[in-house]
């Protein structure tokens, strides 16, 4: 039960959580394949071919001077990747002047959508002033944190960071620092960015190590996962490593790993709370994605759950660079007190000469006040019903297994359900190559078609998401899903 009325944010009803991992489940192992016809696939390849000459010219170009050509995680990559000219609103345009709708959205962080101009206008006045970085206190970086704690109770006391990678790495180190414990308990599938102790149990539940090229197995000794929704293992596990130094802290994306692709039950956050108390660990929530765009009072608002730390990117600078920061109970918090004046005692070690600088400061002030004032989470949490209601109309129309489902303005759209695979089943391994080739497939096609998605699968939508912006790209999404077949 969400802590506050329910139009406050951006969910507007939980899904059936139970009901959609069984579906998952049986897309994931049980369903024959389903693919976009081959003479469709060739004529959505011909697009790129035809339209998308420059981005071809510069992507391969970039190949002989940058690794595999692309240098950001989310960017598409098949048959090439876009080389993007102009991004305003809900989309984008690329070198070779083709339009887009974008549910990308930058991974999230433009919820207001791309280029807000009242927020843009404001910070680009301030780069004039001050510049983007100066080194010193700037007087938005206490602007920000005040208008955190103002909407998040948890977060007693802020420090701003670069990323939400540095932002996980704070939050492990502090809650090492505090609690003198040594093991960090995460829910097996999710991210919590790149440092070699989260490098770990990413994806796929059980997976471990199995990323965790070029990192020594001492930098993830430590680190443990469990499946989501499974509070007996995680009590056991939290258990165990009483005997053997402790559990320092639980970590958690409160929707469920990877932005809710293996969503968790509803109650599961308060239990892992309840938890957490019990074995004296801290309880860390990863609001990368969640934090503004669930509502201004994050997911833990909405569920009504208090986290000992908070981990912040994404919308915590509305799209500009140097989204990161981590906040929580002040007797924490107190582990990264900077400077000579800190207090005296354990002192967790964190930096950046770019962190909290003026223009991320100020840009996420400007940008949660815009939220506040516009209500943009609420208007992008309605958009992705409206998105997730006809996506669900058209596979049930086209007598199509797959998934759809949302929370607010964070959508799936599963075809393949890759993430739910069963691991333990030895033949299921023979389908990844097949499963990611389908996937990059229905991603091609839908940007043929003029949509921008993450990796084919995931779509955030923004406040420039009109009615008419759905209505439109639903068409879209009807003519390539009327181009898929069954492989059986």
């Amino acid at each position: 039960m969400a802590a506050t009325t329910k139009n406050s944010y951006a969910i507007s009803q939980w899904p059936d959580s139970r009901e959609i991992l069984d579906k998952l489940r049986v897309l994931a192992n049980e369903l024959p394949l389903y693919q976009i016809k081959r003479d469709s696939m060739e004529r959505y390849l011909k697009y790129f071919d035809v339209q998308c000459a420059r981005s071809r010219e510069m992507t391969d170009r970039a190949k002989e001077i940058i690794p595999g050509g692309v240098q950001h995680n989310l960017a598409f990559n098949y048959p090439f990747p876009l080389a993007i000219r102009k991004a305003e609103g809900a989309y984008l345009w690329d070198v070779d002047g083709n339009r887009y709708i974008d549910f990308l959205q930058a991974g999230g962080p433009t919820l207001l959508g791309s280029n807000y101009a009242p927020v843009l206008d404001q910070v680009v006045e301030l780069i004039r002033e001050s510049g983007p970085v100066t080194g010193l206190f700037y007087e938005y970086e206490l602007k920000l944190a005040e208008l955190i704690r103002s909407h998040m109770p948890s977060v007693e006391m802020f420090r701003m960071l670069m990323s939400g990678t540095e932002a996980c790495m704070a939050a492990v180190r502090a809650a090492r620092t505090f609690t003198s414990r040594k093991y960090v308990i995460k829910m097996g599938g999710a991210y919590h960015g790149w440092s070699d102790q989260f490098v770990y149990g990413m994806r796929v539940p059980g997976l471990g190590a199995l990323d965790a090229h070029g990192i020594p197995e001492g930098c993830y000794q430590y680190t443990q996962e469990v499946f989501p929704n499974d509070l007996q293992a995680l009590a056991q596990r939290m258990e165990e490593n009483e005997k053997e130094g402790g559990t320092a802290a639980v970590f958690l994306e409160p929707l469920g790993p990877e932005s809710g692709t293996r969503l968790v039950l509803e109650n599961f956050n308060r239990e892992v709370r309840e938890l957490c108390d019990q074995y004296g660990a801290l309880l860390v929530f990863d609001e990368v994605v969640t934090g503004f765009r669930v509502g201004l009072g994050g997911a833990q608002g909405y569920f009504g759950v208090k986290p000992d730390l908070t981990v912040f990117g994404k919308c915590v600078a509305g799209g500009f660079p140097g989204a990161g920061g981590v906040g929580g109970r002040k007797d924490v918090m107190l582990c990264f007190a900077a400077g000579i004046g800190g207090p005296l005692g354990k002192r967790a070690m964190v930096g950046g000469t770019l962190s909290a600088n003026p223009m991320s400061c100020a840009a996420g002030y400007f940008a949660i006040k815009a939220i506040e004032e516009t209500e943009a989470h609420v208007k992008a949490g309605a958009a992705g019903d409206r998105l997730t209601k006809g996506l669900q109309e058209i596979f049930q129309r086209r007598d199509l297994p797959f998934v759809a489902f949302n929370h607010g303005s964070i959508c799936h759209m599963e075809t393949g359900a890759a993430m739910l695979m069963d691991i333990t089943n030895p033949n299921i391994f023979a389908q990844v190559g097949a499963r990611k080739k389908i996937m990059e497939e229905i991603g091609a096609a839908l940007t043929a078609e003029g949509i921008i998605t993450l990796a084919g699968s995931r779509l955030y939508t923004s406040m420039a998401d009109t009615d008419d912006v759905i209505d439109d790209a639903l068409e879209r999404f009807d003519r390539v899903f009327s181009h898929v077949e069954c492989l059986a």
